[in-house]
């Protein structure tokens, strides 16, 4: 049985055009709902983390040195370092734990 890849590419198309068209037809007044606005609002940065944390993890030679330098940023964004401090300093913690420990 032969299939059509464009039929496939069809129907994820309009899976994705009803996704984002739909929201915007059905909903037109404001969401007054405080769960629903807390919802939407953390959606874009659930989906950032998603998408970031494994390529985090899977990006340097050893998955040991991904978490490390993942913990090191988490610690110091948390402490206040810019977003240029924390990238540094996960590289370089990257580096030394490549180099020296792994």
């Amino acid at each position: 049985m032969k299939h059509n890849p464009y039929i496939y590419i069809l129907i994820m198309a309009g899976v994705s055009f009803l996704i984002r068209v739909l929201p915007l037809t059905l909903i037109r007044k404001q969401i007054k709902n405080q769960f629903i606005q807390s919802f939407l609002y953390y959606v874009p940065y659930v989906t950032l983390a998603v998408m970031t944390f494994p390529a985090i993890i899977n990006a340097t030679q050893s998955p040991i040195s991904g978490l490390i330098a993942l913990i090191v940023g988490i610690v110091a964004a948390w402490f206040g370092a810019s977003l240029f401090q924390v990238s540094c300093s996960c590289c370089a913690v990257v580096l030394i734990a490549e180099l020296f420990l792994i």
